[in-house]
């Protein structure tokens, strides 16, 4: 071979090998990347589930960083703590939601509001015992607060307390004022009797859901058709909704994740138990690790303590 064909074939193999290295190289940037950006998307670490599963919050949001700056400049402003607390929830940031209205607390002991808010946010983190504990200081706080009363059932609910969930739920109904409140307890209050074995006593709740009784805010839309559900008047292919279209379709989550649970909570009290579980690791595959159609289907499939 000359020495002309001998470099040409050189040449060659050295273009080559440059071009699988920058290739090599550019999808590995490209990897890299997509796993940073995950990261970030991702958030903090939160809490590990029942199942094992680690669950992360949302990183910040203009909401967060704005309640952050307004309660910097009134550190004792109770309104203030509230919404940085609400803010943060809404990011699934839990831990420092509780840490947030601990702060509050200090100055505050007797706020039945601050009470509430760190009582709904441990639920959020499973720790069923510590909300219970400041729900009922908020009932006692004051006495006509529904939403202390509302989750007070949810804190006895995730603990298999359905007996003592129920007479929440139905302190919780005795306060409502509008059809939203009737709708939202109802279906809670409904479930816990149906758990306790007191069917006669749910059949009776579902006679309040009238065919006036509608929603205005549009996430108790899917409650009020677990209510027709329950009353027959819808079937559970009917009353199933789709899978989130994309992992950013909280609102399409949050409605899987409520009715999916709500039809597997039916046929647990139906004894299909199978149908049941496997409702409930559809919900728990999604991210929305807060909402307590997530929750239920959770503790039904790690058992319960």
């Amino acid at each position: 071979m000359s020495r002309g064909k001998c470099n040409t074939s050189w040449n060659r193999k050295s273009q080559f090998r440059l071009v699988f290295f920058f290739m090599a190289t550019f999808g590995l940037a490209l990897q890299l990347a997509a796993q940073t950006d995950a990261g970030t998307a991702k958030g903090a670490f939160e809490i590990t589930s029942g199942l094992g599963r680690k669950l992360y919050a949302l990183p910040d949001d203009e909401k967060v960083i704005d309640a952050r700056k307004s309660l910097a400049e009134e550190p004792k402003n109770i309104v203030r703590l509230l919404q940085l607390s609400k803010a943060l929830a809404a990011r699934r940031q839990y831990k420092e939601a509780v840490a947030t209205t601990t702060q509050g607390l200090a100055s505050a002991p007797k706020n039945a509001d601050l009470y509430l808010e760190r009582g709904h946010r441990e639920l959020g983190l499973r720790e069923f015992k510590l909300a219970m504990n400041d729900l009922e200081q908020a009932a006692r706080l004051s006495p006509d607060m529904l939403d202390a009363y509302y989750h007070l059932g949810l804190a006895h609910y995730f603990l298999g307390e359905f007996d003592a969930a129920a007479d929440s739920f139905g302190k919780a109904r005795g306060l409502a004022k509008s059809n939203d409140s009737l709708i939202d307890c109802s279906n809670w209050l409904y479930v816990s009797l149906r758990r306790a074995g007191k069917d006669g006593d749910a059949s009776q709740v579902l006679e309040r859901i009238t065919p006036d009784v509608k929603n205005t805010e549009p996430h108790l839309y899917f409650y009020l058709r677990l209510l027709h559900f329950y009353q027959g008047q819808l079937t559970v292919d009917a009353v199933l909704p789709p899978p989130p279209a994309r992992p950013d379709d909280l609102e399409g989550e949050l409605a899987f994740d409520t009715v999916s649970y709500g039809v597997g909570n039916w046929h647990l009290y139906h004894h299909q138990r199978s149908e049941a579980l496997g409702l409930f690791r559809n919900v728990v595959k999604g991210e929305a690790w807060n909402s307590w159609g997530f929750i239920g289907s959770e503790v039904e499939l790690s058992g319960r303590k």
